[in-house]
């Protein structure tokens, strides 16, 4: 066997792979062809020439200076203008004419602020991970035809597990809630039956039964506490099914709405009292008298937190705990109002009444936008994050898409048929979730596109741990909104309120007898040699001060002078005259 050459040795593989330069950039490239290079020695030069197959080394430095790579791409990368205008916060404000330097520069600041906020915001929502769901059909085919049997087998197990009946006949029909998280689940059977489950992972936190009627069941502010409106007095438990609060002063409860930002629980009563319960100090906050008869038809508006109340005249009236009268009040249906809801953005409520029709309004404008006739009507409806209503007829519930357009929808999305008459609906947050409460007990059916596929988890986290709980209850309590800031518009709380200012500066001329705005403050000009002190000018203030005072002082003193000499000269005139003896009785 011949033996191996040292120069064969000499080119070993791994020599090889060291003496392999990495690729080059192709900046790197253009840059380094357009550089010359600096005089060589003639001794270095004539190695050069002897060693053609060394490649020449590019040098770094150009001229005793080092030679910098220049980044195609230089700046911030540009943001869409569609995804910048997604996230604007209104318009601009104007400076005002003649406004103070210290009041533009706050102006420019809270813009450049705002203009800030609104970029990073464009930028970190490329990075949302999650895109909302759609239901597509094949060709010619419907998508309300497609079963929900069908749906779970074709998604993945994941998915298709939120699929799922629970045979409840016993104790129904059920009235249901989901947490803000969209985690936790709380049922109420109309003959007493109470439970509360993680429905995801289907673990029972606790399950009683209250030996009385059950009108409605609420969560109250974390998935610790609920509400359970019985047949005579409200009652509070906890998430292990004891009782905390028994509540007497709110009596004969059908509905109940609780809000987050409040911590306000607004119940609506068979007796016609819409009344409030702070759950943070457990005090009645304000109880009204509505004067129409049995409310059992109740919705809130997220956007501003006014309570919606459906009536049996076909009116529905706004309510505020801070007046004992309606905001607002709508006539929409011919008959008795059966359910309402409003969406997330507060701009649209859709009602459905005796008269089998659903109406879909503008809350900003109180006008109706559109209207869809259903032969037998809508006993119960709820709208989505993402915007698609839910409708309840019978045992049949229907789902309908882009229903808060301006044009109305001829034929539903997507449709299920259920064993019982449906008591109640309910989407759950951040899911395709639709959960049924109805007679043979309740059911989650899967609506693709339903849930906002992305959550804030600073407000509502549904991965949160049990200590990032008791951190966020802190915060809230702490940021907790008053309800006399209640209102229609919530945008009025910034402005000012000119009426207002007007009447207490009218006010207040009458009482110091001048205007104290009429004229500007007295500046005193700047002296020189050192006649510009403090207090040198604080004695040149209290000079002029009060002088608009002095002038009116003057003035009525002088008026006063002249009407006692009037009255003086006709005293006298009469004792020069003829006087009679009775005069002395007169006045």
């Amino acid at each position: 066997m011949a033996a191996v050459t040292p120069e064969v040795l000499r080119s070993t593989h791994v020599e090889k792979m060291k003496k392999k330069k990495p690729p080059k950039r192709y900046w790197e490239e253009t840059e380094e062809t357009g550089q010359s290079r600096p005089e060589e020695e003639p001794g270095k030069a004539e190695q050069n020439q002897n060693k053609s197959t060394v490649k020449e080394r590019p040098l770094k430095r150009k001229n005793g200076e080092r030679v910098e790579k220049k980044d195609p791409f230089p700046g911030e990368a540009p943001i869409p203008h569609e995804q910048l205008q997604k996230f604007q916060r209104g318009e601009k404000c104007k400076v005002p004419a003649g406004a103070p330097g210290r009041l533009k520069e706050a102006i420019a600041f809270s813009e450049a602020m705002s203009e800030h906020a609104q970029k990073q915001a464009a930028r970190y929502d490329l990075l949302l991970p999650e895109d909302a769901g759609l239901l597509e059909g094949d060709e010619d085919e419907d998508t309300n035809t497609i079963s929900q049997d069908d749906i779970a087998d074709a998604v993945d197990i994941t998915s298709g597990s939120k699929y799922f009946n629970l045979h409840l006949s016993q104790f129904g029909p059920y009235r249901l809630d989901y947490s803000r998280t969209g985690r936790h689940l709380l049922l109420g059977g109309k003959k007493g039956h109470v439970a509360c489950f993680d429905w995801q992972t289907k673990d029972l936190m606790c399950e009683m039964n209250v030996m009385e009627t059950v009108n409605d069941v609420k969560w109250l502010h974390t998935e610790a506490m609920f509400a359970v409106a019985q047949k005579r007095w409200l009652y509070i438990y906890d998430s292990k099914g004891v009782e905390l609060h028994c509540v007497k002063k709110f009596n004969d409860v059908l509905r109940m709405q609780f809000l987050p930002y409040h911590f306000l629980l607004a119940t609506a009563s068979a007796t016609g009292f819409l009344q409030y319960l702070d759950v943070s100090v457990g005090k009645e906050v304000a109880a009204i008298c509505t004067k129409m008869g049995r409310l059992d038809v109740m919705a809130q508006n997220p956007h501003n937190a006014v309570i919606h109340l459906g009536h049996s005249n076909g009116t529905i009236s706004l309510w505020s705990p801070n007046q004992r009268e309606p905001l607002a009040k709508m006539l929409c249906h011919r008959g008795a109002v059966r359910s309402l809801t409003v969406d997330k953005t507060g701009t649209y409520m859709v009602t459905s009444g005796l008269d089998r029709k659903i109406k879909v309004y503008d809350i900003r404008a109180f006008k109706p936008l559109h209207s869809c006739f259903q032969p037998a009507g809508a006993s119960c409806l709820s709208l989505s994050q993402r915007g698609l209503l839910s409708a309840a007829t019978g045992d049949i519930v229907q789902v309908y898409q882009n229903i808060l357009g301006s044009s109305p929808v001829s034929k539903p999305y997507m449709a299920h048929r259920l064993r019982g008459q449906i008591w109640s609906l309910a989407y759950c947050p951040f899911e395709d979730v639709l959960g049924i409460g109805h007679g043979e007990g309740f059911t989650s059916m899967i609506v693709p596109g339903a849930g906002e596929p992305n959550f804030d988890a600073l407000d509502a986290n549904p991965y949160r741990s049990h200590k990032q709980r008791q951190e966020w209850e802190v915060k809230a309590l702490l940021e907790k909104v008053q309800p006399q800031l209640i209102g229609l518009d919530p945008g009025q709380l910034s402005k000012v309120d000119q009426a207002s200012f007007d009447q207490r500066h009218k006010e207040r001329v009458e009482a110091m007898g001048f205007d104290p705005l009429a004229k500007e403050k007295f500046k005193p000009r700047s002296k020189k040699k050192g006649r510009s002190s403090a207090g040198a000018i604080e004695k040149r203030k209290r000079k002029v001060a009060n002088e608009d005072q002095r002038d009116e002082i003057r003035q009525s003193a002088q008026e006063r002078t002249e009407r006692e000499k009037e009255l003086k000269e006709n005293s006298n005139e009469k004792k020069l005259g003829n006087n009679s003896t009775l005069d002395r009785f007169r006045k």
